[in-house]
């Protein structure tokens, strides 16, 4: 079986499980459970989407994964289906948003077709990242939301720019870090430490990560942003003492802004005792907590957890956003929980292998950068959820409800699927 043959009999799969979500979720709602096609309407027209989707990556990137589009259709569609059980309106909302996610998804990758054309515009891309971090701190159109200043207001519509910066900022790594790599590998001493005059970059991107933490009180986005640079500073030079200074810098500079900014200070005192104060501050996580506790190994059911109160409203708030997760495993357990990760695990592995398969630098870098961002994205947002880490307010990706997240990752997901097709191309070569 082809490669394209595969990913359409995936989507199909996911197909089916989207139909059988849906479904789950009306007769979940109904007093009396009564079959309606209307709740199928949403997984025919996902579907339909999707193979859209695939048509234009079995025309224009033949060789590319088989896996990566169906990865990212599983949880697109966990994602409508848990926000359509929350808030039917919403659903249809993220489905306009998912509709331009994958208009820019085939818009990349038919006018680019080749991902290394972005490699002399690295210096570009890299001054439109910060450009785009810094939107939300203009007075005008920047506005604060839950305590982080991230967003912008352009009319009818609320963008959250950071979302797209990322992406921007892994494809200035990778043509950054492919040419200075050696130098940046340099160092001194037995240890082989590196040498101070090639701290410069890793100083600026810690100055940004600090900056956009401090204008935004955006604590996972700073970490996001950091921890992006870091994997691929080390993927480039094979070098630990990076990993230790930037660790460093990091602690350094968090703790100097939780003594500047309440928000952050207040997000630490959460995550260490979130029941010193269970009824206001504590009350996100403590909800949550209970929620993923709640589901058991296999959940409650679809549409049959206890996530709304009699009159409509969620236990816990920004459920569909922030809280997305422990919503699945409230009605999904554990298995249902664990599925959603497995399900980041095996796109990190097959982003990761075509990054190893990779015969140029940029290619390498880009692959693996891509592939770090949605996998340590999804670890900052799992982990804050179940109380690991602090509390963050980034998005689960493909998942949460959010326009910009949806977007961005399907700009992601097309550009990896571009260096998978060339690394592919290469190897039959």
């Amino acid at each position: 079986m082809t490669a394209r043959n595969r990913e359409l009999l995936n989507l199909f799969v996911v197909g089916l499980l989207t139909a059988c979500g849906f479904a789950s979720v009306y007769l979940a709602s109904q007093d009396i459970p009564e079959f309606s096609t209307t709740s199928l309407s949403y997984a025919g027209f996902f579907l339909a989407l999707f193979l859209a989707a695939h048509l234009v990556v079995r025309y224009a990137l033949p060789l590319a994964d088989p896996y990566l589009l169906p990865i990212a259709g599983l949880l697109t569609a966990t994602g409508l289906t848990m926000i359509y059980r929350i808030e039917p309106g919403q659903a249809f909302r993220q489905g306009v948003w998912v509709v331009g996610g994958v208009a820019l998804f085939a818009a990349v990758i038919l006018l680019l077709r080749d991902h290394r054309r972005l490699d002399p515009l690295k210096y570009t891309c890299g001054v439109a990242a910060i450009a785009l971090l810094a939107l939300p701190a203009l007075p005008i159109i920047g506005h604060t939301v839950n305590g982080a200043r991230l967003w912008i207001q352009v009319g009818p519509v609320n963008l959250q720019p950071g979302e797209f910066a990322k992406v921007l900022l892994v494809v200035f790594l990778a043509g950054y870090l492919r040419d200075n790599r050696e130098l940046l590998s340099m160092g001194f001493g037995r240890v082989g430490i590196p040498s101070p005059k090639h701290f410069g970059p890793l100083l600026l991107i810690w100055g940004v990560a600090m900056l956009v933490l401090f204008q935004s009180n955006d604590l996972g986005g700073g970490l996001l942003l950091f921890s992006i640079f870091l994997a691929m500073l080390y993927i480039a030079t094979g070098r630990w003492p990076y990993i230790a200074v930037g660790l460093v810098l990091f602690a350094a500079g968090s703790y100097v802004l939780y003594h500047l900014r309440d928000h952050i200070a207040n997000r630490i005192a959460i995550w260490l005792d979130p029941w010193q104060d269970p009824y206001d501050a504590g009350f996100q996580l403590v909800q949550s907590i209970y929620a993923i506790a709640g589901g058991g190994l296999f959940g409650q059911g679809l549409g049959r957890g206890v996530l709304l109160s009699d009159s409509g409203e969620p236990y816990i708030p920004f459920l569909e956003t922030d809280f997305i997760y422990s919503a699945i495993t409230n009605e999904l357990g554990l298995a249902g929980g664990a599925a959603v990760v497995l399900l980041y695990l095996v796109f990190a592995y097959r982003g990761f292998r075509i990054a190893m398969l990779a015969d140029d630098g940029f290619s390498k870098l880009l692959a693996a950068g891509l592939t770090a961002t949605l996998a340590i994205q999804a670890f900052i947002i799992v982990g804050g959820v179940t109380g690991l880490i602090p509390l963050t307010g980034i998005t689960l990706p493909f998942v949460s409800y959010g326009g910009s997240s949806v977007i961005a990752n399907f700009l992601l997901v097309g550009l990896l699927l571009i260096v998978s097709d060339h690394v592919n191309r290469s190897a039959d070569r």
